[in-house]
């Protein structure tokens, strides 16, 4: 079979090609950039046809799509810097142009890497234990939250037959090799000294996932004939206390662990003046907010997934355990010169 992969310069993009090539099961194509920076590929890139072009460009998705029989969708603009526009266009538009390449070229598969910040109400609270029958907010929590759900309906509605498609909903995904995801930028403002608790003293539950395991999920999904128009959270086997998990990764490194407890009114109040700045388009292009409406509902709601779905319909089985993924990511970290010099240039 012969495989796309869109975002392979990324955490899970990369870490899927490695995989897909490590196996051996199928002929592997990347769509990336010419600016793209494919070193994390390591000796997979080699074994990868190359295609050069962009989801904005209609030509060169028809030319990465020609003759492709699976596509995993797994590019999007992730972290909140950007203008309305530019995440509809890159994570709404791009996504129904690819679905359109991808069928009229003939695939017969199509995996969509969503996320279960889709799931996530303007004005809700914990979530617990939820499964896929959850519906869609009525207000968003931010740009990333809304698009991300767009795209996924776009893509659910997209299946039919001899075109089957799915969304797998992965949350904050972690470990070795991860640059600039959450739990990395959480980690590197601690380290400055620039995070909070805001736990408020509450215990705050989250399934994350680690890339092997969404990796494993999306491997398994292709073999799979019941999932098709479905959406489906993928998850750790264990449950994290948010705050206990990175005040005890943050010791490790040699770090104090968050105290700093912020009065909430203050928070939501240095929020609002936060976003009201970043609806300036010189400002909202060019840094992520430092704080935002959508990281204290990360961080102060409780949010865990049933994944009895996923291993209904395509056998999901988390591989790789917390611990195990922990020891890992520390020991990668060591070889990246620390949390300090791995966030530093990011913005």
């Amino acid at each position: 079979m012969k495989v796309l992969v869109t975002g392979a310069s990324g955490f899970l993009g990369g870490a899927l090609v490695r995989r897909l090539v490590r196996d051996g099961e199928h002929d592997v194509s990347i769509l990336v950039r010419r600016t793209s920076r494919l070193a994390d590929l390591g000796a997979a890139v080699d074994r990868v046809e190359v295609v050069y072009g962009d989801l904005a460009d209609q030509q060169s998705l028809i030319r990465a799509t020609r003759g492709i029989d699976i596509v995993f969708h797994s590019a999007a603009r992730v972290d909140e810097r950007g203008t309305r526009e530019q995440f509809w266009d890159e994570n709404v538009r791009a996504t129904e142009r690819l679905l359109e390449s991808a069928r009229c070229g003939g695939a017969s598969r199509f995996v969509f890497i969503s996320s279960p910040s889709a799931l996530m109400d303007y004005d809700g609270g914990d979530q617990l234990d939820i499964d896929e029958s959850v519906p869609y907010p009525r207000r968003y929590l931010n740009l990333y939250s809304h698009t991300k759900a767009a795209a996924e309906r776009a893509v659910l509605a997209a299946n039919a037959p001899g075109f089957t498609t799915c969304a797998l909903r992965p949350r904050a995904i972690w470990g070795a090799g991860d640059r600039s995801g959450p739990i990395v930028r959480l980690l590197g403002r601690n380290a400055a000294g620039k995070l909070p608790d805001l736990s408020f003293g509450r215990d705050v539950l989250a399934s994350l996932c680690h890339v092997d395991n969404i990796v494993e999920a999306c491997v398994k999904a292709i073999g799979s004939d019941v999932l098709g128009g479905k959406a489906y959270f993928i998850a750790d086997a264990e449950q994290t206390n948010v705050w206990q998990f990175l005040g005890a990764v943050a010791t490790d490194l040699g770090y104090r662990r968050p105290t700093r407890q912020p009065n909430p009114r203050a928070v939501n109040a240095v929020v609002r003046v936060i976003e009201a700045v970043w609806r300036v388009p010189a400002i909202a292009t060019r840094w992520s907010p430092p704080l935002s409406r959508y990281v204290v509902a990360l961080l102060t709601r409780s949010a865990t997934y049933d994944t009895r779905a996923a291993a209904r319909d395509f056998g999901y089985r988390p591989v790789v355990d917390r611990d195990t993924g922990l020891a890992a990511f520390k020991e990668w970290l060591e070889t990246q010169g620390g949390i300090v010099e791995l966030t530093r240039t990011l913005r």
